[in-house]
């Protein structure tokens, strides 16, 4: 058993997954606005008595789907513009655990090369900090098209492999 800085009791796990199954709660773009109507009149509108939406029908309440959102390109051949590559520490909890396996990151490559909007798509737990720690001090040759470098968002595959099989 041990205690973290702010006191808490933290223990061993018994069990360590594999995986960690993909979000699928994770919403794509901007959550959808309310527009709301009626004729009750307070500080959040008319419709909207004292700022908070009733439940007794006097607010007409309507969703606005969201803004579409535009992505950069994607790119899956980004890796051969690779230019600075860092190998991600094994972690020691992770080498003890002999936990191997992918960690799929999501990122945006700027015009000038570098790593921005790194998300993690999937991976074990325990792998993942160490994926996004080294992926986010890789370097790239800017992609260009007509001429000018423009951002690409590419995916990248980190893997983890213990030796001595």
């Amino acid at each position: 058993m041990l205690k973290n800085a702010s006191g808490l009791v933290l223990m061993i796990p018994q069990q360590i997954p594999k995986g960690v199954a993909p979000r699928t709660d994770v919403l794509v773009g901007p959550p959808p606005e309310l527009a709301t109507g009626g004729s009750t009149s307070g500080p959040g509108g008319p419709g909207v008595p004292n700022g908070i939406l009733s439940s007794t029908g006097d607010a007409n309440v309507i969703l606005i789907p969201p803004r579409p959102v535009h992505h950069p390109p994607i790119s899956h051949w980004m890796e051969g513009n690779l230019i600075h590559r860092l190998q991600p520490a094994y972690p020691p909890l992770a080498v003890q655990t002999r936990t191997q396996g992918q960690v799929v990151l999501r990122a945006v490559i700027t015009r000038e090369g570098t790593i921005e909007n790194l998300q993690v798509v999937s991976g074990h737990p325990l792998l993942v900090r160490a994926a996004l720690e080294a992926v986010r001090q890789w370097r790239y040759r800017p992609y260009v098209l007509n001429g000018e470098p423009v951002e690409v968002e590419t995916q990248v595959t980190v893997n983890f492999v213990l030796s001595g099989g």
